[in-house]
């Protein structure tokens, strides 16, 4: 470490601000300004300082690599998989143009990675092989009132042949009777009609499937609207197909038209780093959230589906095993509901989202039993109407079962923005909310991330939506659950706020990514600029005594539930923790992968044995970082195990 400057520097320093301060009289505002920001910049670069609080640095990422990050995935290489799909940015989608990189944040390497499809605000979770299950993606991008051409909509595609079923391609045409042509904008599968028998009387009874599609109007203006039912032929169909399949709409109009998702789904291999499809989803989906559960399965929930409208509580599950999905429990969330593994298998929902949906439906925080099907509202939480954008952690260790919310905003583009926090015990009986420490700002966006010392890191956010009027927080804390107190911790240089993520790296740091703010000045007149650069936060015990960090020797690299793993290590001694912290996967300030469990720890003279509890509720299968820390609550560089 560099030696820490003298007394006499440090004195000689302050006498030049001082000169200049006293020569500048006329100016002294813009001049204390100067020195001011000069004497920071001087501050953050000495040993104390880091000590104190951690420092920042900017990622050197060759602008052939750069993308706008929507998510942000540590996988179990070490490395950090970014994807950006067609990055909110228009052109890039209707140009296919869609893109991932992989970061080797050790040597500091980058890879373009092939893009199947438009992954841009998909859902993601880590799966017990390693892999990562990317579901969902953008169909359609939206288009505002005022800017639709054609008038589109719903249009359900009717099969009344019990012995076939069909599938019709994106630009399938459906004609009205009056003449008009309408186009459906993706593919559409429809199941063969079910056919019943009636045992007594030999009858027959058939009853259409269906299938619904987006279509919009051949001709660009108003004369593509409809606003009643009408009865559709397929362009191209005779004989009997033509009596069997037809469309139905209700209204096709030039009303705004929102984001609209897809139902693909695929799994990214660490180790060849490829994305390889598998089954699609019964439901397309934008704004998804993914959450594993206790048999490694995973939990799809909510999102925008095919026609722009929120999932209506059509969840669904899928199974690595078979690569295939199948139905799960209904229950209807606002899009990017964050959702906790807990105790038991129960779902958690911390009212936390992440922006569509009605401001008075599936907002209520509680305990979902997917088993029974049944929902317990968790009561307490202090202004329930700013939840929008905030952030919810599983506070480590995961042991206590105590979940905290972050701040957090208004519905929709709403001005509105909390400093509040919040904590539940869902170990009691009774789980209520407790209010927690106020932020230090109003904050919506903040990104939380869990440590190998116990504390969460939290950084960045904006005061209103998406950063309106340079709102961004340039400011980071670190929350102490033992104390109920935040920490101060160094400034990072880049705002973020609107897709924006931040993943716990193997070495002990943290990583922020993205940023997508609406307007790129304080008066809002000129349109943002998605921040590519990428920052990397080294936290204060790092500095503390880096020459004298714990470290774990080769050990096994797979341990079952309720099993140990020995490693050995010159520091058994003095280890005093140990955890297991499952690899996040982020996106829009919500990571359900990050965990942290207590590991039972058993000395010996240069050896370590640490218990890994058998509750799968507790413990996800798949792979995960073991970090020991010290006395000081210095952590060790991680090792990599893969709990089966």
């Amino acid at each position: 470490m560099a030696t820490r400057p003298s007394r006499l520097k440090s004195h000689k320093t302050w006498l030049g601000a001082g000169a200049v301060l006293v020569l500048a009289g006329l100016n002294a505002p813009a001049v204390l300004g100067f020195a001011t920001d000069q004497y920071h910049a001087y501050e953050i670069e000495t040993d104390d300082y880091k000590t104190e609080r951690g420092h920042w640095d900017l990622v050197d990422m060759p602008a052939a690599y750069q993308l706008n990050s929507i998510h942000a995935v540590l996988l179990r290489t070490g490395k950090v998989l970014l994807i950006a799909g067609s990055g909110n940015n228009v052109k890039h989608f209707e140009g296919g143009t869609f893109k991932s990189t992989v970061w080797d944040p050790v040597r500091n390497t980058f890879k373009k990675i092939d893009t199947p499809k438009d992954m841009f605000c998909a859902g993601h979770a880590q799966l017990p092989d390693g892999k990562v299950l990317v579901a969902g993606g953008t169909a359609r991008y939206e288009v505002l009132d005022g800017n639709v051409k054609r008038a589109g909509g719903a249009m359900l595609v009717k099969n009344e042949d019990p012995d076939q079923e069909r599938s019709f391609p994106k630009g399938t045409v459906f004609l009205s009777a009056s003449g008009r042509t309408y186009r459906s904008q993706v593919p559409v599968h429809v199941p063969a009609a079910h056919k019943m028998i009636d045992p007594a009387t030999l009858k027959a009874t058939v009853t259409a499937s269906e299938a619904r599609v987006y279509v919009e109007a051949g001709q660009e203006g108003p004369e593509g609207i409809t606003n009643t039912t009408e009865q559709y032929e397929i362009q191209g169909l005779t004989g009997e197909d033509d009596n069997n399949f037809y469309g139905i709409a209700n209204k096709l109009g030039l009303d705004k038209k929102d984001f609209q998702g897809i139902k693909d789904a695929y799994e990214f291999d660490p180790v060849t780093e490829n994305y390889t499809r598998v089954d699609p989803m019964s439901e397309a989906r934008w704004y998804p959230t993914l959450l594993t559960l206790t048999d490694g399965k995973v939990l799809a929930t909510s999102g925008l589906d095919d026609v722009g409208q929120v999932v209506p509580g059509k969840n669904e599950i899928y199974d690595p095993a078979t690569r295939t999905w199948s139905k799960a429990p209904t229950r209807y969330f606002p899009t990017y509901p964050s959702l906790f593994l807990m105790n038991g298998g129960k779902v958690f929902y911390s009212g936390s989202n992440a922006g569509y949906g009605p401001a008075d439906k599936g907002r209520l925080p509680g305990l979902w039993d997917l088993g029974a099907n049944t929902f317990q509202a968790v009561p307490g939480l202090r202004a329930p109407d700013v939840l929008e954008t905030s952030g919810s952690v599983l506070l480590p260790p995961a042991q206590d079962q105590k979940v905290m919310v972050f701040g957090g905003g208004g519905v929709g583009e709403s001005k509105k923005a909390t400093a509040r926090t919040a904590v539940v015990d869902l170990a009691s009986p009774h789980p209520s909310f407790s209010p927690g420490p106020d932020l230090a700002h109003r904050t919506r966006y903040l990104n939380t991330v869990l440590m190998p010392d116990d504390t969460v890191f939290t950084t960045g956010g904006s005061g209103d939506y998406r950063g309106r009027g340079q709102s961004d927080i340039l400011a980071a804390q670190f929350y102490d659950p033992k104390a109920n107190t935040f920490l101060t911790a160094a400034e990072p240089t880049v705002g973020r706020n609107y897709h924006t993520e931040a993943l716990l790296l193997p070495d002990g740091r943290v990583a922020v990514f993205g940023s997508d703010p609406l307007y790129g000045n304080e008066d809002n007149s000129k349109p943002g600029t998605f921040e590519q650069r990428v920052e990397v936060y080294t936290p204060p015990y790092l500095y503390r005594d880096h020459d004298h960090r714990p470290t774990l020797g080769a050990g096994p690299t797979s341990v079952r539930r309720g099993g140990s793993a020995t490693f050995p290590t010159r520091d058994a001694a003095r280890i005093k923790t140990a955890r297991l912290i499952h690899p996040g996967s982020a996106t829009h300030v919500t990571d359900f992968d990050q965990r942290s469990v207590a590991l039972d720890v058993k000395r010996t003279g240069d050896a370590v044995t640490l218990t890994v509890p058998k509750d799968p509720s507790l413990v996800p299968a798949g792979w995960h970082m073991i970090f020991v820390t010290d006395e000081n609550g210095t952590p060790s560089q991680a090792v990599w195990i893969q709990v089966t």
